[in-house]
């Protein structure tokens, strides 16, 4: 099979609705793992007492709740696993994010995709992870971010975007960086950088974009109550969350902001990102 032109979008949040309308411009499209209230008009619903079976067929991210079933929290049903290799093809593809174990062993022997390990995806997800970010930053301080000093814990993709939200808003930024290329990319941002054993305690806001331990309770006992920390990496973060909590530190760990804060962007993300494996995938076989 070189060409896809069906596609079944399972499950997810509001995002994978906002994926299947901007797929549909391109592939026909039908949606399941919603409630009808959820799906707009122009989509086709699905059921899986028909026996249709699809060329393609992307799941959410994450792609799994804690049931074993395909994450669907504005569905009042469940999906199973089963049910979705019931409606794939022989030779079909599965897209999903932040694929586990469980995905890889269940869909043995078929073509699986994790569009959340695409470049190019997490260079576009930075930047409503970024605004998302200083949105719950602009939502909890008591304090504008105008001249207040906030360091960021990383210059990766994340970190680079919120430096540049951070900036227009006229925030003091500073990086805490690892290496000389760390201290480049900050340097190349127009912001400061400090090394992170160097970490200081004058910031009133702090973003961790780093999936490792570097808030531990030695360095979470020099900031002050006032600081607000805001943790964006991904499991298991970058913040002893239970020591911030003994010790009286607000926390807030904002995980899947894009979904949240942007679900009509990140939707297209998704979308835009599925086309393009397809894309490769068929000029492949070319």
């Amino acid at each position: 099979m070189n060409s896809i032109s069906e596609i079944l979008i399972a499950g997810g949040d509001m995002r994978q609705i906002y994926c299947a309308l901007a797929l549909s411009e391109k592939y026909d499209i039908s949606v399941t793992g919603f409630d009808s209230e959820y799906i707009p008009d122009g989509l086709e619903r699905y059921d899986f007492s028909n026996d249709k079976k699809y060329e393609c067929i992307v799941l959410p991210v994450p792609a799994l709740n804690g049931k074993d079933c395909v994450s669907s929290p504005c569905f009042s049903g469940d999906i199973s696993l089963q049910d979705i290799k019931n409606s794939l093809k022989k030779d079909g593809i599965i897209f999903a994010g932040k694929i586990d174990g469980r995905i890889k062993d269940f869909f043995s022997g078929f073509e699986i995709y994790d569009y959340m390990e695409r470049e190019e995806l997490s260079l576009k997800n930075a930047v409503p992870t970024a605004e998302g970010a200083v949105k719950i930053a602009l939502e909890e301080l008591p304090v504008t971010l105008n001249g207040l000093k906030v360091l960021i814990v990383g210059m990766g993709r994340i970190g680079t975007a919120l430096a540049a939200v951070l900036k227009g808003f006229g925030a003091d930024v500073t990086a805490a960086v690892r290496n000389a290329r760390g201290t480049a990319k900050a340097r190349i941002a127009g912001i400061k950088s400090v090394c992170t054993k160097d970490i200081t305690n004058d910031y009133g806001l702090v973003f961790n974009t780093v999936p490792s331990m570097i808030f531990d309770e030695e360095l979470l006992k020099k900031f002050s109550g006032d600081t607000l920390f805001i943790d964006l990496a991904s499991k298991p973060g970058g913040i002893d969350f239970d020591c911030a909590a003994e010790l009286g530190k607000k926390v807030i760990w904002a995980l899947g902001i894009p979904g949240k804060n942007a679900p009509v962007s990140a939707g297209e993300i998704i979308a835009e990102t599925v086309t393009s494996v397809l894309s490769e995938r068929s000029a492949a076989y070319e």
